[in-house]
């Protein structure tokens, strides 16, 4: 196998090319459709048959120059060993950009979604709801202040609660390469993004023969988890073929004292990708994913009993097109969510059967270009569009059960327009300006003609703006010095953002005030966040030491705070609890650090830390949803063969809280508590195809639960936490291999 990097510029351009860019029915018909036996029969006939090389190129940037390469001294490389497990932080790349490959196992075990797949990263947390379809929360900032993009498309779940967050559609497995950009320090991935970006990217090859690949892990843990992932691609010059396949379930687990937690899912996807190269700087791909899921959850009230997503996507890249005009990329994609909670499929004991059906449609495209007037100056210019719609309905009673024989509702539609320039200036060869500025005209219509309140009993109101529409312009930018150093680098950015409210923001959530009409709905009432941050860090990679530092400082203007327990008046007389929204001023800094120093003998030590505070400057109090301070330690040894390593974790408590507020996510509940876990690890390597990885997290069986996550719900059969716990010790195992 040949794999051959598609380059950028020798300007030493660093950020990515164009081209780079259960129970129930529910539970049985899951595992019909995905049968445990089928899937170690693919996996034994693929252990059974001859390996398959071909030559071919891949996309991944390198500083080589544009277009695609041949490496002859490549051609006898057949695989590569299996990656170290990922313990205190993944790499990163630049001062940044953190940079990991998805399938590389981790510590804690190795992740079925795309949120516990990010938590490895200093930074970044996952506020549970039970055992998978967290939300990731990175230094306080979750939900659409975290743009989250698949191979460049945008997808936006439909449960109004974040029951199906983005990074729950996110199958690890099937993609490449997760890349976190931090900060405002980007405009070609979408507005927003005040907190950051992650990429979840594939990588599309070149054949130069006609030949095929394949690999396949299977990973079993404590609580009857078992996973699945396959993934297969054939091609010649003209053209290639790529089908992958995840599956994953676990049974409820159980916190350190031994007590089940209302947890258990079941998550399966297929993709499929086509794509035409008539020559290695043209190609034309289209792909077609299905998922579906159902998950069971510690936090609330139902469970979800349907994740069904349906994808199509269509690519087109051109590069090494001239000496000015260098490359152009076009992209259009469909997504389309369908999501049923309910509290029947997986719990028992409700009084009266409920169920909720939304379902979001979401299409986009993206139009950009890649140009070089001189050798030390680059841009990238385009425009991308995105739409979305959102319906549901719902029932309960007898009559539940038969909610899809009701007619769907549409609620709200949004849709965006963006234009973005990014321009990389080399004013030396080790030093750099990069300047960023973006466009947004943003939309939204509210097709809600009443509202539900709470209270007993609950009723609806008219909406006050029934059917008005809302428009926005919204600018974005930044600019940043890059400094190269003995073996990384030093930057120093100022970045600004307005952030329109999202769905959660401006639909799901009422304003606060105390006229009863006027004050129903926030739609036309939140204003766009307005952050402004400046970013500073430094990276250093020289001989048997490694180590990076990042800090920050944000501004936030109209931040829009979400504050729960909040007194109105009721449907008649009295008052009545509600959740609203408002906007305040805020800021936050903070920073992460991390530290690795390699031995003779194949030991290596690595140290990270990570801290955020925030300050609710309009209340004078603490910003809500802030983690406390964390630490990682890791220790490994690898000989070639066999890997041993360790990780332990400290985090602080957390006494800066603000009781019932915080984001569309969930709300502070009160002090947090200090805890230590500690994991194991290791490893053999057979040769380039083949690994075996095992490990223990929480080997002391330590019980706790992370600041942010959601509280407990009441749910018949278990007990309810002030938040819900996570897991206590747990084995795992995780197979690899590669044909």
């Amino acid at each position: 196998m040949q794999h051959v990097s598609k380059g950028e510029t020798a300007m030493r351009y660093r950020d990515r090319t164009i081209g780079d860019a259960v129970r129930g029915n529910a539970i049985g018909e899951a595992r019909n459709a995905w049968p445990t036996k089928r899937v170690i029969a693919v996996l034994a006939v693929l252990l059974a048959a001859p390996p398959c090389f071909a030559h071919h190129t891949d996309e991944r940037a390198d500083k080589n120059g544009g277009g695609y390469t041949n490496t002859a001294a490549d051609t006898n490389e057949t695989a590569q060993y299996m990656p170290s497990i990922v313990v205190t932080a993944p790499q990163t790349t630049t001062g940044l950009e953190t940079s990991f490959d998805p399938k590389a196992p981790q510590q804690p075990l190795p992740a079925n979604d795309g949120a516990s797949l990010l938590k490895s990263i200093p930074g970044m947390n996952v506020i549970r709801k039970g055992g998978t379809d967290g939300d990731p929360i990175f230094r306080g900032m979750a939900a659409s202040r975290l743009n989250i993009l698949f191979d460049g498309e945008h997808i936006l779940g439909g449960c109004g609660g974040r029951m199906d967050p983005p990074t729950a559609y996110i199958f690890p497995d099937a993609f490449d390469r997760v890349t976190l950009i931090k900060g405002p320090q980007s405009v070609r991935y979408g507005h927003g993004s005040s907190a950051g970006t992650v990429l979840f990217e594939r990588h599309s090859d070149y054949f130069e023969q006609t030949g095929g690949e394949a690999s396949a892990a299977v990973t079993a843990a404590s609580f009857n988890r078992l996973d699945y992932f396959l993934d297969a691609k054939a091609g010649a010059p003209l053209g290639y073929a790529r089908g992958i396949l995840t599956y994953a379930k676990s049974d409820d687990y159980k916190d350190g004292d031994g007590k089940s937690v209302h947890s258990e899912y079941e998550r399966q996807s297929a993709s499929a990708i086509v794509g035409y190269t008539p020559d290695p700087n043209t190609r034309l791909e289209l792909s077609m994913v299905r998922s579906d899921a159902v998950a069971a959850y510690a936090d609330r009230g139902m469970d979800g009993s349907l994740f069904k997503r349906e994808n199509y996507a269509l690519k087109l890249e051109k590069n090494a097109i001239g000496s000015v005009f260098e490359a152009l990329e076009a992209n259009a994609y469909y997504n389309y969510i369908d999501h049923v909670m309910d509290n029947y499929t997986l719990r028992d004991g409700a009084a009266m059967d409920m169920v909720s059906n939304p379902d979001r449609k979401t299409i986009g495209g993206r139009l950009a270009a890649v140009l070089m007037p001189t050798a030390s100056l680059k841009a990238v210019i385009g425009a991308d569009a995105q739409y979305n719609r959102h319906t549901g309905r719902s029932s309960s009673g007898m009559n539940a059960r038969a909610y899809n024989e009701l007619s769907r509702v549409e609620n709200a539609r949004f849709t965006d327009y963006g234009l973005f320039a990014e321009t990389t200036w080399s004013t030396a060869d080790d030093s750099r300006w990069v300047f960023g500025l973006r466009g947004d005209w943003w939309e939204a219509k509210d097709y809600r003609e009443t509202i539900s309140i709470g209270g007993m009993p609950a009723s609806t109101r008219p909406n006050p703006t029934a059917n008005e529409t809302r428009r926005e312009t919204l600018f974005s930018g930044f600019a940043r010095h890059e400094r190269d150093l003995l073996g990384g680098e030093a930057y120093m950015g100022l970045g600004y953002v307005q952030r329109a409210p999202d769905f959660w923001e401006a639909i799901n959530k009422e304003a606060r005030g105390q006229d009863n009409a006027a004050s129903l709905s926030v739609f036309d009432k939140i204003e766009p966040e307005k952050t402004a941050q400046l970013d500073l860090g430094v990276t250093y990679n020289y001989e048997n030491l490694e180590g990076f530092v990042s800090i920050f400082y944000s501004k936030i203007d109209d931040f829009i705070l979400i504050q729960s327990g909040y007194s109105k008046p009721g449907a008649s007389m009295g008052t009545r609890s509600a959740t609203v929204a408002r906007n305040i001023n805020a800021s936050t800094y903070g920073g992460e650090a991390g530290l690795a120093y390699r031995f003779s003998g194949g030991l290596k030590t690595s140290a990270s830390l990570a801290y955020t505070r925030g300050e609710n400057d309009t209340d004078n109090r603490a910003l809500a949803q802030i983690p406390p301070l964390e630490g990682r330690l890791g220790l490994d040894w690898d000989n070639g063969s066999w890997t041993i390593g360790a990780l332990a974790r400290f985090v602080a408590s957390q006494n800066r809280y603000s009781l019932n507020e915080g984001n569309v996510v969930g709300q502070d509940l009160g002090r947090g508590d200090a805890f230590n876990v500690f994991s194991i690890n290791g490893g053999y390597h057979w040769d380039k195809t083949a690994s075996l990885i095992f490990g223990i997290d929480n080997v002391f069986d330590e019980t706790y639960s992370e600041f942010i996550s959601k509280s407990g719900a009441s749910v018949e059969g278990y007990e309810q936490t002030i938040r819900v716990n996570e897991p206590g010790r747990t084995f795992w195992a995780k197979a690899q291999f590669s044909f």
